[in-house]
């Protein structure tokens, strides 16, 4: 017999852990064939179904009609399938056509290299296409067109689910299970975690209208308002974990609270030869008030390329130095390794360090480097200085990660363009903590930089756990880039000519390809050969340099070494130069098969030069397209890159042509694991989701007063990928 508390239960509004446990085999027409196919989608609970949004919404309030078709211009008709041929072409190619029509007229469909059209469009079918009409021997006919299965369904705004030929579930029939799945909570109704004072604050649906309006909408705006409400709901899970984390972080993790004088601080900035910027001395400050906090610093320093990041770097370990702890340096390459020992040597040149065991009271600054390279009795003696703690500040590959590596008092840690880092790297930094007396770990504090600007919505998304500060200003001095698109013999030769002028005039350049051997498989220029066909054309007569991947470590900086002291004019190089080589006599960059790099990757390389008071230019070179054409356009990411310099614009755009990535997990391509909301045009969700979750931790940091919240994160959100999310 039921207790009365279970009676409360089934009464109750129904929670998202009910229909967690609610397999789909209990709907009406979800037999053992069609279970098995769910399955094989990833639906295995009403929850997982009433989750698998529809991809597109038809308006059958605003559906084309065929006799009003425009030849060329892209249009939806919804249309009733008459008839279905298959044949083959003179080369072996399926070619199926299929008559349409409407009523008001008739519309031929034609497919190339889809053989499977022929079973799929059934006489007597009702499908929606999407495409462009064009005239064919006097009659209209649209060539692969989209196509979507409607069936039978009716109403004025009609849900399209994903289809597949392997799973065999139409639309139709899905739309059927989840009206059934609906209809079932009428009765108890959904439950809602969201406070009512939210709600109401925001605008927001109740969750169940939302989930009732994005599959069964009356109308785009109802669809739209439920659309929000659930973009709203994912973008608070992923806040609630990642300001969770941080909160729980700065709860639970001993920290190290950071000396206050900023004598050596104070001492390396009156040295520089240069005033910072108003954002280097805004940024320092706010990692200085971390320092001094007693919670682990977990900050992102992200700023455009030349923006003064490394200095702003070096005030920290400083900071860390001051105090009587160590600072480490994490970076990419060895090239740019190299590059930031060098640099950091010459800025703290100088600099002496208080010690109560030197005979005098205080030793100069220990400042060495760890790399792969570093061999022999030097990294004994690197190795031992760090465990000593007589090494000041070391800075390194991921070679600062190997279990030899063991530090004295390891206080702050700056992993420099992070995103060239897996979560596990950085993290294994991070994780040389030292010990407290009662045998706990002290966590380092850690600065994560990026010259990669990253969009303020993914800033707030997926690096949500961390507080940002900006560098978007450039140091004075800095002289703007030009940017020019190349493409065909003309527009080559005259670069080629600019590059020899600025040669004779005592300037340099870098070439860059995209790989370093010919491919058969992808036709694009290769460092070895464009090195020979440069120097036995273009640019006959120059001292040429070669840099790339595959050359040994002492090659590679030999090469570098070489260009650095004006030895060589111009140096072809692979992306090997993307990161930090700074060539202050560099002024000139020429990208070869520039639409083969991403816009991050252009924007990089492109601050390669511009780094000195000579004016610098950038060349980016495209292949004219094969047939002949005499007028062409650059792709969309050159013609940005052409357009602005502008790092943070530049981001914006990148996300709207590349998509937006996964963040759940380390897969870095394809849709994003968002189903409705969008990093490009959420932000304003974005902003209010991460204030909502914002206030929820600060009042209840285990969520204990929000169990069903909690509980949807336990259902939605595995350990691993809210693991990732916080250590990424």
């Amino acid at each position: 017999m039921a207790t009365s508390a279970d009676a409360q239960i089934a009464t109750g509004p129904i929670t998202f852990r009910d229909l967690h446990l609610r397999k789909v085999e209990e709907l009406r027409g979800v037999g053992e064939k069609r279970t098995a196919d769910l399955h094989k989608r990833g639906i295995n609970s009403i929850l997982d179904l009433l989750m698998a949004y529809p991809r597109r919404w038809v308006d059958r309030t605003h559906e084309c009609r065929l006799k009003d078709l425009q030849p060329g211009v892209e249009a939806m008709v919804l249309v009733e399938v008459r008839s279905v041929n298959k044949r083959m072409t003179k080369n072996r190619r399926s070619l199926v056509t299929a008559v349409v029509g409407d009523g008001s007229s008739r519309l031929t469909l034609t497919f190339f290299n889809q053989p499977y059209r022929e079973k799929q469009l059934r006489e007597g079918l009702t499908i929606s296409v999407f495409g462009k009409a064009d005239e064919y021997r006097g009659s209209l006919q649209m060539t692969n067109p989209v196509v979507d299965l409607i069936g039978d369904r009716t109403g004025r705004i009609v849900p399209i689910y994903p289809q597949s030929e392997e799973h065999g579930i139409k639309t139709w029939e899905f739309a059927g299970w989840v009206e059934n799945a609906l209809s079932r909570c009428e009765a108890r109704g959904i439950l809602d975690p969201l406070p009512e004072s939210v709600i109401a604050e925001l605008g927001l649906l109740p969750r169940h209208e939302a989930l009732r309006n994005i599959h069964m909408p009356d109308t785009m705006e109802t669809k739209e308002a439920a659309r929000r409400r659930l973009a709203f709901d994912e973008l608070l899970r992923v806040q609630l974990v990642l300001v969770g984390r941080k909160h729980q972080l700065e709860r639970e993790a001993l920290g190290i609270s950071h000396s206050t004088s900023q004598k050596m601080v104070e001492q390396f900035i009156g040295a520089l030869p240069f005033p910072l910027t108003s954002a280097q001395q805004r940024a320092i400050t706010e990692i200085s008030q971390d320092l001094v906090a007693g919670h682990p610093m977990h900050r992102l320093l992200q700023g455009d390329v030349g923006s003064g990041k490394t200095v702003v770097a070096v005030a920290a370990l400083l900071q860390a130095v001051e105090g009587g702890y160590q600072g480490a340096l994490m970076a990419p390459t060895e090239v740019l390794t190299e590059q930031h020992a060098s640099g950091v040597c010459k800025l703290l040149e100088g600099l002496v360090v208080t010690d109560a065991e030197n005979l005098f009271g205080s030793r100069p600054l220990r400042v060495e480097m760890l790399t792969n390279r570093i061999t022999g009795e030097q990294r004994r003696d690197v190795l031992q200085g760090l465990e000593e703690g007589t090494v000041d500040i070391i800075i390194g590959t991921h070679a600062l990660i190997q279990d030899a590596v063991k530090f004295n008092k390891l206080g702050v840690v700056v992993i420099d363009e992070q995103h060239r880092f897996g979560v596990e790297q950085r993290a294994a930094l991070r994780d040389k903590s030292m010990l407290n007396p009662q045998g706990l770990p002290i966590v380092p504090d850690v600065l994560v930089m990026t010259a990669t600007p990253i969009p303020r919505t993914a800033a707030m998304t997926v690096y949500g756990d961390l507080d940002v500060s900006v560098l978007d200003e450039l140091p004075p001095g800095r002289t703007p880039i030009e940017t020019m698109w190349a493409s065909g013999e003309q527009s080559e030769a005259e670069l080629w000519a600019q590059v020899r002028e600025g040669v004779k005039l005592g300037q340099q350049a870098f070439v860059v390809c995209p790989l370093i051997d010919e491919s058969e498989k992808i036709e694009a220029a290769a460092a070895e050969d464009t090195f020979q066909k440069l120097g036995f054309g273009e640019l006959k007569g120059l001292r040429l340099g070669l840099l790339h991947g595959r050359m040994s470590s002492q090659e590679k900086e030999t090469a570098m070494e070489t260009f650095r002291r004006g030895e060589t004019d111009a140096l072809v190089a692979t992306t090997v130069i993307e990161v930090g080589v700074d060539v202050p006599n560099a002024t000139m960059m020429v990208v070869l098969d520039a639409d083969r790099f991403g816009i991050a990757q252009l924007h990089q390389l492109r601050g390669r030069v511009g780094r000195g008071k000579i004016a610098s230019q950038c060349w980016l070179v495209t292949q004219p397209p094969e047939s002949g054409e005499l007028v062409h356009e650059p792709g969309p990411r050159v013609e940005a890159l052409v357009q602005t310099t502008d790092g943070f614009l530049l981001a914006e755009i990148d996300l709207e042509l590349r998509g937006e990535g996964t963040l759940m997990d380390s897969r870095q391509r394809g849709t994003s694991d968002l189903r409705l909301a969008s990093l490009r045009s959420d932000r304003e969700l974005i902003e209010q989701a991460r204030a909502t979750a914002i206030a929820i931790i600060t009042q209840d940091p285990t969520l204990e007063q929000h169990s069903e919240l909690a509980d949807e994160l336990r259902i939605l959100l595995t350990a691993s990928e809210e693991e990732f999310l916080a250590r990424s």
